[in-house]
């Protein structure tokens, strides 16, 4: 239970960043779309823990097919990040 406030709170700095960073005209646009797609990783992956929780009766990470479905996301997000700041380390140079 107190995982869970403390991963809730954990949001708030998160979107304070999000706002710095989407004010920073120097943040690459495909690192900051990777940046909001962390977002859907989190938007994903609470229903899919509840799903597991009530159907399978285990957490997320013990039921394959979700846990590798929501962590796509967070893959997907991880790649445009580093995408985005490699372009612009290219282009600055």
């Amino acid at each position: 239970m107190l995982t869970n406030a403390f991963f809730a709170l954990s949001l708030f700095p998160y979107l304070g960043f999000l706002y710095f960073m989407t004010r920073n005209p120097n943040t690459p646009r495909l690192a900051l779309i990777g940046f909001y797609g962390t977002l859907v990783f989190v938007a994903v992956t609470i229903p899919a823990g509840l799903y597991a929780q009530k159907v399978y009766g285990t957490s997320l990470a013990n039921v394959d097919a979700l846990h590798g479905g929501a962590e796509f996301f967070l893959t997907l997000a991880n790649i445009l990040i580093a995408l985005g700041f490699r372009r612009a380390l290219q282009q600055s140079s």
